[in-house]
């Protein structure tokens, strides 16, 4: 309890009845295939470009499994913002044409799928933490770690 330093209980400790957890175990029986590892993830924060009004900046989170989808795709499905004004009417839908889904890593770049042709079209003059989002993948199915974009 916040703001308390004791706990009293309500009801004494005869009246409480016992309770009994479980966990389900895996079937370790002969034959039985291995339980699947866990997928590395890649955790995500995508910092707003302008700060509220207590003056810190928002920050979004999201997570993906590595190396299953485009930086876009997890954007979008975390209602997290992706275009300015204009990119929200003139965006190419994630086929790599426009350039209006820029981000800047600030932190993570080796976790993300090296920079492809189109992003070298588009970004040649734009600094190296600069991304497309369309084009980015998200982990390389075997990394796993955070990542910080603005």
């Amino acid at each position: 309890r916040a703001g308390s330093s004791h706990y009293r209980p309500t009801r004494s400790a005869a009246a409480v009845s016992p309770i009994r957890c479980s966990a389900a175990s895996p079937d370790l029986s002969p034959g039985a295939p291995a339980p699947a590892p866990p997928k590395p993830q890649i955790e995500l924060e995508f910092v707003g470009p302008k700060p509220g009004a207590d003056g810190s900046y928002p920050v979004d989170r999201a997570a993906a499994v590595s190396g299953d989808k485009l930086l876009r795709d997890v954007m979008v499905e975390n209602k997290i913002e992706l275009y300015a004004a204009y990119g929200k009417l003139m965006n190419c839908g994630g086929g790599g044409s426009c350039g209006t889904c820029i981000v800047e890593i600030i932190d993570g770049k080796e976790l993300l799928s090296p920079r492809t042709d189109a992003e070298n079209r588009y970004l040649k003059k734009k600094p190296e933490s600069w991304r497309l989002t369309c084009q980015t993948i998200v982990g390389n199915k075997e990394n796993s770690g955070k990542a910080w974009f603005r």
